[in-house]
């Protein structure tokens, strides 16, 4: 048996902001809250170790530099790409310049503090917890 992503940990200067966000994005709920501030937040039925892996996010006043080597793609699962893009937009995110041609199928955004996701073209289905 192989490892499975469980948790992805992002530094956040203003945890609640970012869960909220997050949590908006991706239809997740609050989980928990720890004594040093960090907040996790993760699909409602499932919660910590389900098939989807939760969020972390950690309280940090650590500058960041440069872009970020890791970032998450996100793609709409009841909208075409177009609406979807118009509610991340209203949420809070915002178009991010990392070079991209304009040719590409997908659109680089930085959340509201800055962290860059990508939204792909592509429509998926909506995870369902009875799916096999």
């Amino acid at each position: 048996m192989a490892c499975r992503i469980s948790e992805l940990v992002i530094d956040a200067a203003d945890p609640g902001r970012l869960a909220a966000f997050w949590s908006e994005v991706l239809g997740y709920v609050e989980l928990g809250r720890e004594d040093d501030g960090s907040i996790e937040i993760g699909p409602p039925d499932a919660g910590f170790g389900g098939p989807q892996p939760t969020l972390v996010l950690s309280p940090s006043n650590a500058p960041r530099t440069g872009r970020l080597r890791l970032h998450i793609d996100v793609s709409a699962t009841d909208r075409d790409q177009d609406a979807e893009l118009e509610r991340l937009l209203a949420l809070g995110a915002r178009p991010a310049d990392i070079g991209q041609t304009g040719a590409e199928s997908w659109h680089v955004l930085a959340d509201p503090e800055g962290n860059e996701f990508c939204l792909l073209h592509t429509r998926l289905r909506p995870f369902r917890q009875d799916a096999s």
